[in-house]
């Protein structure tokens, strides 16, 4: 039986795309007779380590405070791992968790795999870091050296850590559960719930509220929308984080009857937003992959989305969804007023995106990843890079 060892700095019940990806991976793994043992930060003071979980004290990342950078013990790390024995050593952040899981492996002769799940580079420029740039690349390619395996969310992350200089790349991508995602739903229904207007165009946002995640751009777009349009639409804000606070500030030009800021929605009810909304706008530049966006294709709610990361992976423009110019507020706004004015292309994109999503199944992406980590549990590689599409 394999054992398999994942060291990592976001976990449930951490809401986001990396931290929900290895949760289900994980279930995935037990299910299929792997035995998996999982090394991550406590999310808060009340939750302890439990079977095949780990948990440490940890302190908030400065880009990303929603998640936690642990405090490894490594009397307690050495005494789990040398009880369990893993074949393989999975490192999903480049940060503390990572560093010992890393060393842990080259100092035991274990082979190690590595994930990436965020473009921080990205984040760098939007928190006044840039110039740390140069130095994040070198101790990545740093980091990752020994790794027989780098899984990367999608080809355009695949191409950009190629021209960094990193090797041994496999396209480890996501599926999307189209039973609990789907278009089927009483639209008047959820949005009296929400206090929406039930006649309105609706705009839906699902997402953390950060500088990185285009929210200026969002909110630009809207106001950018010509006057008639903007009367009969309403932009439905789902997410929490840092720009959250800021939603009822007077300089953002946007009229509080027109924008309806929910908060952090989840489960069943975040599944309704989707299905129930008429376009979902996703101007994010940074996204590794952009689960989101998946969620609303498979609820069968038209994509605009930017041309930019991982989101130009899954929208095909004019076929599954609409791209637009990074930060292009007025190229967003078009493609709005498009969708808005023609009910056919609304109709068509819900279609073709449904469509796309229900070949995009978890279980074919994990059964190939486990065949993959088989492969880097009982191979040696040889020196040269190696990339798997």
């Amino acid at each position: 039986m394999l054992r398999v060892a994942l060291f990592t700095d976001t976990y449930t019940p951490d809401v986001n795309g990396a931290a929900l990806t290895l949760e289900r991976w994980i279930g995935y793994l037990e299910t299929h007779g792997v035995s998996t043992l999982v090394f991550a930060p406590e999310a808060d003071h009340h939750l302890s380590s439990g079977p095949g979980v780990e948990r440490f004290r940890s302190i908030p990342f400065l880009l990303y405070r929603e998640c936690r950078l642990a405090i490894p013990n490594a009397k307690q790390i050495n005494e789990r791992l040398s009880a369990f024995s893993p074949h393989l050593i999975h490192v999903a952040t480049p940060f503390n968790l990572g560093l010992y899981g890393t060393s842990y492996a080259a100092k035991h002769h274990i082979p190690l795999v590595a994930s990436y799940h965020t473009h921080f580079d990205k984040y760098l420029e939007y928190y006044k870091l840039r110039w740390l740039e140069p130095a994040l690349w070198k101790y990545m390619l740093w980091f990752h050296r020994h790794c027989e395996r780098m899984y990367v969310p999608s080809r355009s992350t695949l191409e950009l850590l190629r021209n960094k200089g990193m090797g041994q790349l496999e396209i480890w991508g996501r599926g999307i559960d189209t039973d609990r995602f789907q278009p089927t739903v009483n639209r008047e229904a959820i949005w009296e719930k929400w206090g929406v207007r039930a006649d309105a165009f609706v705009i839906l946002y699902v997402g953390r509220l950060a500088p990185e995640k285009g929210i200026d751009t969002l909110l630009d777009s809207y106001l950018q929308l010509p006057d008639d349009v903007r009367a009969g639409a309403v932009l439905v804000i789902a997410g929490d984080g840092p720009l959250f606070e800021f939603r009822t500030a007077t300089d953002i030009g946007v009229p509080e009857h027109a924008v309806h800021w929910l908060g952090f929605v989840k489960g069943p009810e975040l599944a309704e937003l989707y299905a129930a909304a008429d376009v979902f706008l996703f101007p994010s530049t940074t996204e590794t992959f952009g689960n989101v966006v998946l969620e609303a294709m498979a609820s069968g709610t038209p994509v605009i989305g930017a041309n930019e990361g991982g989101v130009k992976d899954n929208v095909i423009h004019g076929k599954t969804g609409l791209l637009c110019p990074a930060g292009d507020a007025a190229a967003f706004a078009k493609a709005v007023h498009l969708l808005y004015e023609d009910a056919s292309l609304c109709n068509f994109l819900s279609r073709t995106g449904r469509a796309y999503c229900l070949e995009q199944t978890w279980d074919r992406i994990f059964e190939r990843l486990l065949d993959s980590y088989m492969e880097a549990a009982t191979l040696h590689l040889d020196s040269r890079p190696v990339t798997r599409i």
